[in-house]
This record gives structure tokens, sequence and C-alpha cells, in this order.
């Protein structure tokens, strides 16, 4: 993929051709061996290190003027710091494969057009002087670059993680497998939110098909086209995402006790069924397992022409297991024929919330977001806009 990208990229190419070593990390832009003067008036060589903006295979024009140096802070020939680069100075991981002792910040009245102006002026201003000192210290070394296998997940450069600084925190997301069980309304959102990140591989788990109800709670726009095919949940979103990312292995079935084993072998699990047995089945096979999960739930009820609504999350990790009864917490039985939830009124906003609970759940538990509580559940109400957490004897 990085190779391809900067082959793509007229400003890139140009870069590599004028004999820069670049490549593309964790979707920065990595330019080795610029050489630098240290404050004892050595010479020495540093990388420096952009965020990548791209519009899809391409580089598009730079989101940030600001750029990140590993190395001493390069100095004048005569060993005093070039303050007119300074921004900040604090060792930082800016992902798992790169670190950096400095920020830059220069940057021209009209900003940067592209990659090769960025990259040709910061190199100048940082290796002048070297270069003053040892004509052989340029930049331009036109020296071989060790090709990084890229075994991304995503079918392009993740540049969201590296243009907000918070590639080495999705470091920890990066779970071998993980599944959804259930691609209704709430499944359907976590999957949204759970392609985003580097898990390795999504396990997609429903035997329904997709029907027009669907289109109201689901991310994105089904066209009438792919509903008139009916296909399988499983097989639309999977197709879908696909677009994105790879890894996405569909199971058109429902879970029951001929292959809840499935499960056992995942390190986590978005349990989005409506089904009272079926979830007591799975929840039971996980915790016996051993397997950290979350369960997903929501209620709604007809006050007179108005509707409320409550969404839940119940979540049994590593961090922390749950303690609690079973049936005090997470609805087990048959859904009650009359639930006016499963009449399909179309709440694609509890949906959503719920899912997003669910995912940030997910997500602290592997330890992406800060977490003091480490609550195994919590309920929101619509009518009093009331957040609770824990909440199990």
């Amino acid at each position: 993929m990085s190779c391809e990208l900067i082959s793509r990229s007229a400003d890139l190419a140009a870069l590599k051709i004028e004999g820069f070593e670049i490549a593309v990390i964790d979707g920065f832009l990595v330019v080795t061996n610029i050489p630098y003067v240290t404050s004892t008036k050595e010479v020495k060589r540093g990388t420096l290190m952009s965020p990548l903006t791209t519009a899809g295979d391409v580089a598009a024009v730079p989101g940030t003027h600001v750029v990140h140096f590993n190395g001493e802070f390069p100095c004048h020939r005569d060993g005093a710091p070039i303050e007119a680069l300074r921004h900040g100075t604090n060792r930082v991981q800016l992902s798992p494969r790169l670190t950096a002792d400095h920020s830059f910040s220069n940057k021209p009245q009209e900003g940067y057009a592209d990659y090769q102006q960025l990259v040709t002026t910061y190199a100048t201003i940082i290796s002048a002087p070297a270069t003053s000192l040892d004509p052989t210290a340029i930049p331009r070394t036109f020296g071989v670059v060790e090709t990084l296998e890229d075994d991304s997940v995503f079918r392009y450069v993740d540049t969201a993680s590296s243009r907000a600084g918070i590639a080495a925190a999705s470091a920890v997301l990066a779970q071998e497998n993980v599944a959804i069980v259930g691609l209704g309304g709430t499944g359907s959102y976590v999957l949204d939110l759970v392609a985003k990140t580097p898990v390795k591989t999504i396990h997609l788990f429903d035997g329904d098909r997709l029907l027009t109800h669907n289109a109201f709670r689901s991310p994105g726009a089904m066209s009438l086209e792919q509903l008139r095919g009916a296909p399988t949940k499983v097989e639309y979103f999977g197709q879908l995402y696909d677009r994105m990312r790879r890894n996405i292995v569909a199971y058109p079935v429902r879970i029951d006790d001929t292959n809840v084993h499935l499960l056992q072998r995942m390190d986590f699990v978005f349990v989005c069924v409506d089904n009272g047995p079926a979830r007591k089945l799975i929840i039971d096979a996980l915790l016996a397992a051993g397997v950290s999960f979350v369960d997903v739930g929501m209620g709604v009820q007809q006050v007179d022409d108005q509707l409320l609504g409550i969404v839940r999350v119940t979540a049994n990790t590593s961090k922390r297991p749950a303690a609690f009864v079973l049936s005090t917490v997470v609805p087990c039985a048959e859904v009650v024929e009359d639930d006016a939830y499963d009449k399909n009124i179309q709440l694609a906003d509890l949906n959503a919330l719920n899912a997003a609970l669910a995912v940030i759940r997910w997500k602290k538990s592997a330890g992406f977001y800060q977490d003091f509580e480490s609550e195994h559940h919590s309920t929101y109400s619509t009518n009093v806009n009331l957040l609770t957490s824990d909440g199990c004897p």
C-alpha cells in the first residue's frame, strides 16, 4: 500500500526521484537521513515525520504545516539552536513504530502546496548548516529504503489516527478476533464503529436477510435494487465494509447450541440479539470460556403519543469479570409480543447511541480510553436524560 501511494502521488514520487529516503509508516510521511548540526557542532542525521493527508490512494494538500523530528534539536553551524523552527520539545510516541523528540513549525504565508514543497523546505533549513560543515552531509542520499511489509487491515492509509495523534493509542485495539452477533439496528452501528479500528478480523453472525425496515435503522443508505435482492445481512454489511478494510468474515447463521462454540475462540464479542434464550446461550458459553463481551439491549414504551426509550450496556471483561446474577440485569426470556420495539418502530438514534456506548465500553476495557470505574452495567433513559452505571448487585 505504501509503495503504491508514493508511486501514485506526484509530489511523493518526485521526492523519491530527487533522492530523499521516504516511506509511509502508520499514516505518516517519514523522511530518514536528514543531516543536522548538534549543539556540540557535530553532524548527525535524524528523521523527519509529517502526518499524511490523503484523498483515497493519493497524497492531498498537507493538512498541517507542523512536522516531527527524531534526533537532537538542529542547530546552526556555531551550535546555536535554529529557534525559528521550534514548536515543541517532548518525546512522544506517534505510533507503534514512530517516536519523535521535537516538533517544528515553519509555515509559508500561503501554506504548503504539496509534500514535495513541505519536505524540501524543512530539509533545507535543517541540513544547510550541516552541509556547510561537511559537503557530503546532504539530505538527498539516493539511498535504498527498506520496504516494510504493510500488515494494515485497511485498504488505504489510516490518516485519521496520525492526523489526530492517536496512532499509538489505537494500537491497543488491534485484537485478533472480534465478533458481532446480530446485525440489526444496534449491531450494524457497532460494525460501523469497529470497522474503523485496527481490529485484525471482524466476524459477523446473523441468519436474517436484509429487509426494507432495516434500511431505516442502519448506517448508510441502501438502494432499492439492494433491498429487492434481499441479501443476507452479513453478506450486505460484509461487502459494504470490505471497501474499507480486509478480514471481514461473514457467517449467515443464527447462533445455537450447534455453533456457539465458534464464539469461544474470539478475543471479544458484541452480543446484539433481541432473543432472550439465544442471548443466554451465548453469554453462558462466553462466560464458560472466559471470553470478554458486551451485551446490548433496548426497551421502548409508548406513553400516550410519545415514546420512552432506555438503552442498556452490560459487560464482562478480563479487567473486571461481572459479579452478578445474569437474570437480574440481562433479559433472557422470550420477547413480549406487544413490545413496542418488536413492532419495528424506527429508532436509528437509539440504535446508534446503544452501539456507541457499547464500543466505548470495549475501548475502555482495551485501554484506549481512561477508565476509573470499570463499570459492567449502564443504562440511559431518554425521558430524564439520565445515564447510570453499574446497578448490579
